[in-house]
């Protein structure tokens, strides 16, 4: 477990460039704590949402709220898997995910908001469990994720700054409304 608190940021040759606007979000500290309350404020900002707040979209063609917190668990999910595949040696290349055809799919328009919003807590807790169980080795494997070398730290991060991302998103379009 100590080497989640002084994890160090991953350096720019560890993820594709893609990447960036997530990592650059994350703050410094230890890592299962920065999860940790970003799973709080998430939980908090979005526990009393209405079954109709939940169908809101602020744009046209734009996802529902429902299922912008259903993307936020479906790709923790996703780089989760591919934190545990690299971790315990997987060399194969991931490819990148299709975002619409994964919203079409999970048809989320069908469930609770609160069913959503408890399956991101649980993706959470799971995402948490395997980063705390990793050894040191693990952080600096290297996959190959969009093409590039991403090692399991730069996962994680990027998993901490897409939550951060979409928290932003929500409080500035959807909260609003």
């Amino acid at each position: 477990m100590e080497a989640i608190t002084i994890l160090k940021r991953p350096k720019t040759n560890e993820y594709h460039p893609f990447f960036e606007r997530y990592i650059t979000l994350v703050p410094d500290g230890g890592l299962l704590d920065i999860l940790k309350k970003q799973q709080e404020t998430t939980i908090n900002l979005l526990r009393d949402i209405s079954s109709e707040q939940a169908e809101y979209q602020y744009e046209a063609k734009k996802w529902s709220l429902k299922e912008a917190l259903g993307h936020m668990a479906d790709a923790e999910r996703l780089l989760s898997y591919r934190i545990f595949a690299i971790a315990r040696g997987e060399t194969l290349s991931f490819p990148p995910f299709d975002i619409d055809a994964y919203m079409t799919n999970a048809d989320f328009s069908r469930l609770d908001f609160q069913d959503i919003l408890s399956d991101f807590s649980i993706v959470r807790q799971c995402t948490s469990s395997l980063i705390a169980g990793l050894s040191d080795n693990a952080w600096i494997r290297t996959g190959t994720v969009l093409n590039h070398p991403t090692t399991v730290r730069a996962l994680a991060y990027i998993i901490a700054g897409h939550e951060l991302h979409h928290q932003a998103i929500i409080k500035e379009r959807y909260l609003l409304m």
